[in-house]
């Protein structure tokens, strides 16, 4: 029985993949037409690839929201989930790909550090304390080396706003996913029930903004690759990696998403980045190699 579980370090590598995944995110979506929004693309996203699963283990994810024990984290994880792309895409459409990414994926593992302290008073570990620290500080270098692709400061100090809300979002359905699952819900299930409530949240603001996405092919084409990889396959990654990491561990291994992010952003998009910045994607780098690497004293005793 043990055999078939995940190890912590293969939850680790779930999660970097999924970060490489969610780090094309803004790349592909610069490339559709000023008139779609970023609402639409945030619900676009969501809707269809919470939808999607949902249907995977739509059995397993109605047993998982009728039992007493997972149902109220996966209603409040889906408050995470409807907010997320929403602010996360209009956060990238103020202050640019580089900077929204980084604001929003980089305040995450401070977030979800606050919410174990509130719900379990969990106390964090040396590594991931000192992980944490060298990473936010790469994610401060990097947002002063940055350079959205809007010059209005207004409008970047409202893009790292909405960045904020985005990562106080992030933390919160990380956080009530890992919850879910301990109580003793397949992973599968826990994200196919979040993702499918947050979807059904979500539809009303396609539904009254994401016309614009059905204009031509290519808009077609990117919002299914939104939909699919960096949402469905990711988010199955993601599963598997909360099955092993605890919420805080997670947000810190994908701060690697601003990292990917932020050199898409610059090599493909034409964001410009100060040589602080790419100090910033550096430290960034190697704090979640340490995290995802790093071994724990007697872990096969103790899961998180």
């Amino acid at each position: 029985m043990t055999t078939s579980a995940p190890t912590r370090s293969s939850g680790a590598w779930a999660l970097i993949l999924a970060s490489l995944l969610w780090g094309t995110t803004g790349t592909a979506a610069s490339f559709l037409p000023e008139d779609v929004s970023p609402l639409a693309i945030g619900a676009s996203t969501m809707t269809i690839g919470g939808a999607l699963l949902f249907a995977v283990f739509a059995r397993r994810s109605l047993a998982a929201i009728r039992s007493t024990g997972s149902r109220r984290w996966l209603l409040l994880g889906a408050v995470g989930v409807f907010a997320y792309p929403l602010a996360f895409y209009s956060s990238m459409d103020l202050a640019g790909v580089a900077i929204g990414n980084v604001v929003s994926l980089g305040t995450g593992p401070v977030f979800a550090a606050l919410l174990e302290w509130v719900f379990e008073r969990h106390r964090l570990s040396l590594m991931w304390l000192g992980c944490t620290a060298v990473a936010i500080l790469g994610v401060v270098l990097l947002a002063v080396g940055g350079h959205g692709a809007s010059g209005a400061a207004e409008n970047v100090l409202a893009g790292i706003l909405l960045g904020l809300v985005a990562g106080l979002s992030y933390a919160l359905y990380t956080y009530a996913s890992s919850r879910a699952i301990r109580s003793g819900q397949p992973a599968g299930a826990i994200m196919g029930g979040m993702f499918g409530l947050g979807a059904i949240a979500l539809l009303p603001v396609l539904l009254l903004t994401g016309a614009p996405l059905l204009q031509s092919a290519s808009s077609v084409g990117i919002a299914a690759y939104l939909a699919l990889g960096p949402m469905f396959v990711a988010y199955l990654l993601f599963g598997v990696g909360m099955r092993t990491l605890r919420s805080s561990t997670a947000t810190t291994i994908t701060l690697l998403e601003p990292f990917v992010a932020t050199l898409l952003a610059v090599i493909v998009v034409g964001e410009r980045l100060d040589a602080v910045g790419w100090i910033g994607l550096i430290l960034i780098l190697v704090a979640v190699t340490v995290l995802a690497t790093a071994r724990r004293p007697g872990a096969g005793a103790r899961q998180p």
